[in-house]
């Protein structure tokens, strides 16, 4: 993770998030032993404000990890009255892991899971969708939008990890596929009278935006 927000910042947000289920916290330590890039306690509260803000009981990640967004989302949606959180990854082994960390904070029948293309997944299940979040490889995030537009409802909400990219975004000669990728996503949705969005520069930046 870059120093674009400081670590007295970033300690100081985290400070502020209740206090996390046992199991939740272990993911955390994991996370901070095996330097996997969850998207830590504030970014993970605030998806799971915004899910229990719009009442969310539908919810499909692009990208799910050992299952740390997951947990937040399934928090969520369980409050809401339950629903379904698809849980996508191309790993089997993070599949299994994040069943096994989702059952301990007992989501078991709120979570779908799926090992395969995060993408193409969403493509074929049935919406819609209240909440979406995408955090895939860099570079496929332009091409995930069409497919998000197709899946969410009309005033659902997405929310996209890493728009600050590490600071790579502010590095004119750097040209690769995932800095692009980040670069080209923030100008459409941000542009596109279809979308309104707004960057929160926590953890490495998370866009927020409802789909009009």
């Amino acid at each position: 993770m870059s120093d674009l927000i400081s670590l007295q910042v970033s300690q100081y947000l985290d400070g502020l998030v209740p206090p996390r289920e046992p199991e939740m916290q272990k993911m955390e330590e994991i996370a901070a032993k095996t330097n996997f890039p969850i998207i830590g306690p504030a970014s993970g509260y605030l998806c799971y404000l915004v899910a229990r803000m719009i009442g969310a009981r539908h919810v499909f990640e692009l990208g799910s990890g050992y299952g740390y967004s997951t947990a937040w989302f399934a928090k969520a949606v369980k409050e809401n009255g339950g629903g379904e959180v698809f849980h996508v990854v191309w790993d089997a082994d993070l599949s299994k892991r994040a069943r096994g960390h989702l059952s301990a904070l007992g989501y078991e029948g709120l979570v779908t899971y799926r090992v395969g293309e995060a993408v193409q997944t969403l493509r074929e299940t049935d919406g819609p969708f209240d909440l979406i979040f995408n955090d895939i490889d860099k570079e496929g995030y332009p091409a995930s939008l069409e497919v998000i537009e197709s899946k969410l409802r009309v005033g659902g909400v997405l929310m996209i990890d890493n728009m600050l990219w590490h600071g790579r975004i502010f590095d004119a000669s750097d040209k690769s596929p995932a800095t692009e990728g980040v670069r080209e996503f923030t100008r459409r949705i941000t542009r596109d009278l279809k979308w309104a969005a707004v960057l929160t520069p926590i953890r490495d930046g998370l866009i927020v935006a409802m789909r009009k």
